[in-house]
């Protein structure tokens, strides 16, 4: 579904991704785990078209979408999910929502068929519709930008540290909820710092460090924590 081969990217002279290549098959969860400054955001914005990598391809669906703009990107089915304070707070939930179906609002029955099927996902968010995005709690604000992507019919969703600065309890729940969007059909690539929840729900990982990739392993080959660790914080080079 998605393919990144040897893509370097960064801001100007400054390269922050060296030979970056992953893969995400379809209908699969893959994290990519790496601390702050490590590439990661830089490399979600390579994908969505924010950042035009210096070199290598992006593939998406079997095709090169170098050069696609962003928007044209979300209409091929590529949808990111930014971690939940990026929400417009002086909006209600559902105004948020409906905002995230903007291209396809004068489908107004489908539109609203997929906003009821955002509540009974997010039972929460259908209690708090009226309320305004800037007084939900963290985990609110995270299942709200989860269900945003959701309004716009995604095949894909690259989440942007989905379990960042929330407690464990509601990690749990943000955990069991990007398990469940594999029901719909969808791909999916996490991008996280949380070892814990990405071996709980992933099918495959990678670390990332210092904008190359430095591990990757299908989480069913017996991935051991103190190995993944000791990638994670350095003390290991890619095999």
């Amino acid at each position: 579904m998605l393919r990144l081969d040897n893509i370097i990217a960064g801001y100007g002279r400054t390269r922050i991704l060296h030979g970056v290549t992953l893969e995400v098959p379809k209908g699969g969860l893959v994290a990519l785990l790496g601390g702050n400054g490590t590439g990661k955001s830089t490399m979600l914005k390579s994908i969505v078209g924010i950042v035009t990598p210096q070199e290598g391809d992006v593939f998406f669906d079997g095709k090169s979408i170098n050069g696609v703009p962003v928007e044209q990107r979300s209409a091929l089915g590529l949808s990111l999910v930014p971690q939940g304070k990026e929400v417009f707070g002086g909006m209600s939930v559902e105004e948020n929502l409906l905002m995230g179906a903007y291209h396809r609002r004068k489908d107004r029955a489908g539109v609203a068929q997929d906003l009821e099927s955002i509540y009974q996902r997010f039972k929460r968010l259908r209690e708090r519709r009226a309320v305004p995005a800037g007084m939900l709690s963290g985990g609110e604000r995270q299942m709200l930008a989860i269900g945003r992507s959701l309004m716009s019919r995604p095949s894909m969703l690259l989440l942007d540290e989905p379990s960042a600065a929330l407690a464990p309890k509601v990690v749990e729940e943000i955990a069991e909820a990007i398990l469940s969007l594999r029901q719909l059909g969808l791909t999916l690539l996490l991008v996280e710092q949380n070892v814990g929840m990405a071996l709980d729900i992933a099918d495959h990982i990678y670390v990332i460090r210092s904008g190359r990739i430095a591990y990757e392993r299908a989480v069913g080959e017996g991935v051991a924590m103190d190995e993944l660790r000791e990638f994670y914080l350095g003390g290991k080079e890619h095999v």
